[in-house]
This record gives C-alpha cells, structure tokens and sequence, in this order.
C-alpha cells in the first residue's frame, strides 16, 4: 500500500487516542533504528510485505521486513515518523534497494500495535495486552541478510 493508506489507517486508529490531541504519521527514511531524538520515542516492529525490483521485474516475499517508528507527544500534539526498511533483488548487480508493499491487514495490525505502544509510551497506560502478529507469506527462501537493509543495520529480527 501507499503512503496515503497508511496515513489514512493511521489517522482512523489515532481517534482513539485522548481526546483533545492531535496526532499525525510522517515517512522518514533518515530516522535512526535505535537512536531516537532527545524527547521522542521508539518502537520496532518487524512484518510481512512483497517487493519488486525495479531492474528486472523479479518479485519477493519477506516476514522479516523491520518497521521503525518514532514517537512524540508534546502540548497535545503528536508526531509518528516511520521508516519501513527496504531489501534488494538478489539476482540483479548493483540492484537498488527497494520499497515494502505491505497488505492493508498487516498495515492494520502495525498501526493497532503502534497505537498500544503510543499509549503505553506517550500517556503512560498500563495496557498489559499482547501485540497481535501480522499475517506472514508463504515464502520459498530463507532471509537473506546481505540484501536486507534492516540487517546491515544491525536491527533484523533474523530468528
């Protein structure tokens, strides 16, 4: 899905929150796993998707695709930005690193979890729930951590 979906999803989930505050998603590609901003938040989480390449046409499945959010409410105001980590063919050189698709569902479930860790972690609610697990692909190869961006990061979840 596009960014508009997540943005839409997002915001449905983010009406539940405390009334009064606003909160809205942005996609950053310069968040850094594990190094939030002074004042801000992090949750990782990692998901099911699809990628094409855009070299050879060649498509993929992935259940380990990392998802890093940043958090941050300040004066009723809250700020989500996302960075969905990208992987890259393996068969073409030099191949570029691509884009997630992620299903609506799993987009769901990301956004159910993220707002349980925004109340958790922004308004200090003990929720004592379990996360919900997203809907994993039926993938014919194992993960392949040299074409994983997440992985050469150091953040892959590779169990």
């Amino acid at each position: 899905m596009a960014q508009p979906d997540w943005t839409c999803i997002f915001q449905i989930k983010a009406n539940d929150l405390k009334k009064g505050d606003s909160w809205r998603l942005e996609f950053d590609e310069n968040i850094e796993p594990n190094n939030p901003n002074r004042g801000w938040k992090q949750y990782i989480r990692n998901t099911g998707a699809r990628f094409e390449c855009t070299k050879c046409r060649r498509s993929w499945s992935s259940n380990r695709v990392m998802v890093v959010f940043h958090m941050r409410l300040t004066c009723g105001q809250g700020i989500v930005k996302v960075r969905p980590f990208r992987q890259n063919c393996k068969t073409c050189s030099a191949a570029p690193m691509e884009k997630p698709s992620v299903t609506s569902e799993n987009i769901n479930i990301l956004l159910e979890n993220l707002m349980e860790k925004i109340r958790i972690k922004c308004y200090h609610e003990n929720l004592g729930r379990k996360k919900r697990t997203f809907r994993s692909f039926d993938v014919k190869r194992p993960h392949e951590p040299s074409h994983c961006e997440a992985c050469i990061r150091g953040i892959c979840t590779k169990n």
